[in-house]
């Protein structure tokens, strides 16, 4: 597939904040394949029986009653080789690679917070009895912040971490540097284990070895419960967004998730 960035993607995204031209590089044309390059014999083995796997699978449908092609249906810009990639794009927001990237990315953390969200919300109400919506203004909620100290702290806390995730987006490997995790003198545990994008694994990211073993104080991931476990949670997380969606307009009425079950 011949696609290129956006210039004036490009040309934002070259701050030095962000890396300068070398951010520039990565969202090119050939980063994805010069990402993958970069890395060692074993790795560019792994990678091109998995791209040959993808491509050798039929690519599945949003809409399997619908036969014929076109890009509503089956767009030539998605391959299937994405976890969870069933061609739907009737916007095209992925036509351009580095743009598909992105809303990748964007997709799995919306999709992580919601997941926790929906958990948090069914738990918090079924325990004090009070909607989400309107747990932070209840007069017998455990606050022992004022709201500006809880705001300011997020705002500080959050806003670290996502810059160093956003970062870390455009220059991968550059936050897994002792001076980025100044707590732990082990930031080999903040690296990227796996080496896809958002799935960093590795003995902090995954303590119970879902994906992954760890033999001799190494992380060693397992390919294939790797692919099963990004299925599975892309999954999961767009039925959580679903979820979310469904509270707000249910708050908006006064409603709750317990209260429209009935209990």
């Amino acid at each position: 597939m011949a696609a290129t960035s956006s210039p004036a993607v490009l040309s934002g995204l070259g701050s030095s904040f962000l890396g300068g031209k070398r951010t520039q590089i990565l969202f090119s044309s050939n980063a994805f394949v010069g990402a993958r390059t970069a890395g060692s014999s074993s790795s560019q083995k792994k990678f091109f029986v998995a791209a040959a796997a993808a491509a050798a699978k039929p690519k599945k449908s949003w809409l399997p009653g619908v036969r014929g092609g076109g890009n509503f249906v089956d767009p030539e810009w998605l391959d299937g080789s994405l976890p969870g990639d069933y061609g739907f794009d009737p916007l095209g927001l992925g036509k351009d690679p580095a743009f598909l990237k992105w809303y990748r990315e964007a997709e799995l953390i919306h999709g992580r917070w919601a997941m926790a969200a929906v958990v948090g919300i069914f738990v918090g109400q079924a325990w004090s009895g009070i909607p989400w919506f309107e747990a932070g203004a209840d007069p017998s909620a455990i606050a022992p912040f004022s709201f500006g100290s809880l705001l300011g702290t997020q705002l500080i806390l959050m806003g670290w971490v996502e810059s160093k995730r956003w970062v870390d987006f455009f220059n991968p490997e550059s936050q897994s540097v002792e001076w980025a995790t100044p707590w732990s003198r082990t930031s080999e545990n903040f690296a990227n284990a796996t080496g896809d994008q958002g799935y960093p694994g590795g003995k902090f990211f995954d303590p119970l070895g879902l994906a992954g073993k760890i033999q001799n104080g190494v992380y060693i991931p397992d390919g294939e419960k790797l692919e099963r476990l990004k299925l599975a949670e892309i999954k999961h997380a767009r039925i959580a967004m679903l979820a979310m969606l469904i509270f707000y307009f249910e708050a908006g009425q006064g409603k709750t998730p317990l209260g429209a079950l009935g209990l």
